[in-house]
């Protein structure tokens, strides 16, 4: 179960690796990513064949990373989930945001078996401030509803 304290860690790293950016600038990944940059948080995109994705350097994997990053943003299908938190692993990255739709049982137990802290099955944007209107207006209405990590 995600707790509010393992998204704060999360949010506090100092440097995150976003792992599910693409070539199409229209993919949740790259959102996710502009948003992020814009709210001032360092990071590195990652993705196997692009030199570059919205205009910042890119790292082929998470073992090749320029610099070693606390976190990593997952935005891919389940099915690769688990590969990318066990490459987190092999990297020393040691928390791990499994975003809404990439979330997988089996990648989850991994990072609890490996003493990985993991936010599963929540939105980044909610959480990531500031927040935008309707990303706060969504988590208003999860509070409201109580599925928000306490």
């Amino acid at each position: 179960m995600t707790t509010r304290a393992d998204v704060n860690a999360f949010l506090a790293s100092s440097r995150i690796a976003v792992v599910g950016v693409s070539r199409s600038k229209n993919k949740f990944g790259n959102l996710a990513y502009r948003e992020l940059k814009s709210k001032g948080y360092r990071l590195v995109p990652i993705h196997p064949e692009a030199r570059e994705i919205e205009g910042d350097a890119c790292a082929r994997d998470l073992e090749a990373l320029p610099e070693p990053a606390d976190g990593v943003l997952v935005v891919v299908p389940p099915a690769r989930a688990t590969e990318v938190v066990k490459q987190a692993h092999a990297a020393g990255i040691r928390r791990v945001w499994l975003q809404q739709g990439a979330q997988s049982d089996e990648a989850v137990r991994f990072c609890r078996e490996h003493d990985m802290q993991v936010v599963a099955n929540e939105c980044i944007l909610m959480f990531a401030e500031p927040a935008g209107f309707v990303h706060r207006a969504h988590r208003w209405v999860a509070t409201l509803f109580r599925k928000t990590p306490k």
